[in-house]
């Protein structure tokens, strides 16, 4: 899932670097450097987390380690598909995904809770709430609901026009103008993805489209909150807040759904959910915001060009799909759009 960044602000990095409080007057260069590395002032945005925040969205080892995590969060998010399809093997969709959520948020909340991280202002709240509704629930549940019939190749191109949907939904919540170049660049990927769905689905748009249409506008409404708040507290615990606020609902959801859906627990279906929950909900995020304050926005948004086409591989290599010789050239396509608007957002 990754786009989701792009929309980040710079300030949500600032917050996650400690800053120096101050120096002694005869203090050398050297220990000044230290002193900065490991001291955060009492009254900046980062100590209202708490220590934990700063382990978490800190310095991680420089640019080469930086670089590291964000990769790996970008391959973390590219099996989000692959492993959606083999949870169903197993689970009704919405099974899965109030399971996969239910799962997310209790690793969150155990690091939450052994970070002593206190509770977001109540300001933040209703923020969370479009987080968790369009991260949290939305997206997963209808990019599940648009995997039963649609291909992972398929849904990949697709979703890969989720930077390009945050990026102008990020315009429009920040009141910022981009560049003739950005709109024209976000409405030829938007074309290249309405071209290739019709052409895949015969002519006209199926359900399973229709789903992935919609789980673009809500995640990308989340990404955009996220990336607002994130100016406030790490990222990470922007996500995490999401996942535990949700708990209540989708605890309930996953009660309900486990009455009525049958369970057919297999290999592939278990490997599936944990991996959902763990690594692309979970770790695929911490991992991410992690090299974004290492490296930056803009050079983690690069690494997260491949995104697509790591699913496309994985669709092929994991779940044996054949997809069209039309699904990499509309993902390339999409890539070269996304990063035409990545250097033009102004």
């Amino acid at each position: 899932m990754r786009a989701q960044n792009s929309a980040t602000p710079e300030g949500a990095i600032a917050v996650a670097e400690p800053r120096t409080a101050g120096t002694p007057s005869r203090t050398t260069s050297r220990t000044a450097s230290r002193t900065a590395s490991r001291t955060t002032p009492s009254g900046s945005p980062s100590s209202a987390g708490s220590s934990a925040s700063g382990s978490a969205d800190g310095p991680v080892g420089g640019s080469s380690g930086g670089t590291l995590l964000a990769a790996l969060g970008v391959v973390a998010f590219s099996l989000t598909f692959p492993s959606t399809v083999w949870g169903l093997e197993s689970f009704g969709p919405w099974s899965l995904v109030a399971l996969r959520s239910v799962l997310a948020a209790l690793i969150a909340g155990v690091f939450l809770l052994a970070g002593r991280v206190p509770p977001p202002a109540r300001r933040h709240w209703p923020g969370l709430v479009v987080v968790g509704g369009g991260v949290v629930i939305g997206f997963p549940l209808l990019t599940t609901l648009a995997l039963r019939t649609s291909t992972t190749a398929h849904a990949a191109v697709v979703v890969g026009l989720l930077p390009l949907t945050t990026a102008v939904f990020a315009a429009l919540r920040t009141g910022r103008r981009p560049s003739r170049t950005f709109w024209a660049a976000a409405l030829a990927g938007a074309l290249v993805v309405i071209v290739f769905t019709v052409q895949q689905s015969g002519g006209a748009l199926t359900a399973g489209d229709l789903y992935l249409f919609g789980a673009l506008l809500v995640c990308a409404a989340g990404y955009t909150e996220g990336g607002r708040l994130a100016a406030s507290m790490p990222g990470w615990q922007v996500v995490g807040w999401a996942l535990v606020g949700c708990l209540p609902l989708t605890a309930v959801g996953a009660a309900v759904a486990l009455a009525y859906e049958p369970v057919h627990l297999t290999a592939h279906g278990v490997t599936g959910l944990v991996w959902a929950a763990a690594g692309s909900t979970f770790f695929g995020l911490y991992v991410w915001y992690r090299g974004m304050a290492a490296i930056g926005i803009p050079r983690a948004s690069q690494l997260q060009l491949a995104q697509p086409l790591l699913t496309l591989v994985w669709s092929v290599t994991v779940l044996g799909e054949r997809p069209a010789a039309a699904a990499p050239l509309a993902a390339v396509g999409v890539l070269v759009c996304i990063a035409v608007t990545q250097r033009a957002r102004s």
